[in-house]
């Protein structure tokens, strides 16, 4: 998908050269008037933070200079180095930032905001997953609960499923009457590819495994190769095995057209799991489409019962790389329900941060009821990868695309990840 464009200079880049000459480019770094933004956001997610930061620009007679990368990490880590760095930007995780806040590269928020009103509008575990030794080094700029199962209600009228093993056939059942797959699964997403199957795998454990293996496997005390992790993985086999063009077009395919298969004529496929966000995508590629009537979600069912209510999610964190003036001003603004609000209200499944927005900017019942579905989850743990050193999570990643493309090569993945977990979490 090519992101759309603002009449401002804004790029969507996926190489660190790339980031880095068009912040030179802009001359941002040096500028009295403009905070330079790096995010992840493109297409519409990027309009929709633009629209949230105009107000603050026409008040402040200033500009927000935005880059987009899906390599955030990776871009960030450069900049570290080279010291390019934005004023502001999104954070990869609550590992890498801890990362960088105990390397001394992150502002104290608790210099820049009002913390007990910050505490107060924000869920605890997010301001939790925000905090490092003590101090609040990164605030969440959206929520995005996961564990979702899109279906076109025009194709899939199996209902909701009770069980693991009663999605599993129920999706088969609606394929074979469409004479589709069951599943499209996408896993490019340039630096980052392998991302969404982590998302699978993480899903998986929790409701299989359950919570306290979760935590333990996340902090880096249980091994990859343990039955637990190795189930889960295989469970996420039998999803690949009934995906829609197989191995090469999984690894081919990028994560924000994984679900585009729900509405071909034909269907390509049945279902597709992905996280809130992936309305905007649905809506970018399917102008036409009706949230409720063209697309409607069901959460993953459990796998073992003891675990009912497990939800895993993740967010977008924002730091501070650079204290001045303008850059305070515009994170202060970035918290508020005000802000929030407006992105709220653009639609593409954005769920706020700031609890105190109200429900009625929602454009539609889906993204009210998957507000709902995070507020009601009684066990609810962040995203396991983006919770992991640096070096695990890039590791998990790529084992989540060569496991795709061969699934015989399992014991050897994890055997792998083990190594890695040894050396990353020392």
């Amino acid at each position: 998908m090519t992101p759309r464009r603002s009449s401002r200079p804004t790029w969507f880049a996926f190489t660190v050269a790339a980031v880095l000459v068009a912040a030179a480019c802009q001359g941002t770094p040096t500028s009295t008037t403009t905070v330079l933004v790096y995010a992840t956001w493109g297409g519409t997610e990027q309009d929709a933070f633009l629209a949230m930061v105009a107000p603050w620009e026409k008040q402040n007679t200033a500009t927000v200079g935005y880059l987009g990368t899906r390599g955030l990490g990776t871009v960030l880590t450069t900049g570290i180095a080279t010291k390019t760095l934005p004023d502001l930007s999104g954070l990869p995780g609550p590992g890498e930032m801890a990362e960088f806040a105990k390397g001394g590269h992150l502002v104290d928020l608790g210099t820049v905001l009002d913390v007990t009103k910050y505490k107060a509008e924000t869920p605890q575990a997010f301001v939790d997953l925000g905090t490092v030794d003590g101090k609040l080094v990164g605030v969440f700029m959206k929520v995005s609960p996961k564990g979702f199962i899109w279906y076109n209600p025009k194709v899939y009228t199996g209902g909701v499923p009770t069980s693991w093993d009663d999605l599993l056939a129920k999706g088969q059942a609606a394929a074979q009457a469409a004479n589709a797959s069951v599943w499209c699964v996408g896993l490019e997403s340039a630096a980052d590819s392998g991302w969404p199957g982590t998302d699978w795998v993480e899903d998986i454990v929790i409701r299989q495994a359950g919570p306290e293996v979760y935590d333990k496997w996340v902090a880096g005390t249980q091994k990859w190769t343990s039955p637990e992790i190795k189930a889960a993985f295989q469970e996420f086999g039998k999803v690949l095995d009934a995906t829609y063009g197989g191995p090469n077009t999984i690894n081919a395919t990028n994560f924000g057209n994984g679900g585009d298969g729900l509405f071909t004529s034909p269907p390509n496929c049945i279902l597709h799991h992905q996280a809130s966000f992936i309305t905007g995508f649905f809506t970018t590629n399917f102008p036409d489409l009706v949230a409720g009537q063209d697309y409607d979600y069901f959460i993953v069912p459990d796998i073992d019962p003891q675990y009912t209510g497990a939800l895993t999610g993740g967010g977008d964190l924002f730091g501070m790389f650079k204290k001045t003036d303008l850059s305070t001003s515009l994170m202060k603004w970035l918290v508020t329900a005000d802000a929030q609000s407006i992105w709220a209200g653009k639609g593409g499944g954005y769920i706020p941060s700031n609890k105190t927005v109200s429900e009625s900017v929602y454009p539609d019942d889906i993204t009210r009821k998957a507000a709902a579905a995070t507020g009601a989850a009684t066990v609810f743990r962040f995203d396991g990868g983006d919770l992991m050193p640096n070096e695990m999570k890039a590791a998990f990643f790529k084992a989540m695309v060569d496991f795709a493309a061969d699934q015989s090569k399992l014991d050897s993945i994890l055997q792998q990840l083990d190594a890695t977990q040894t050396s990353a979490y020392q």
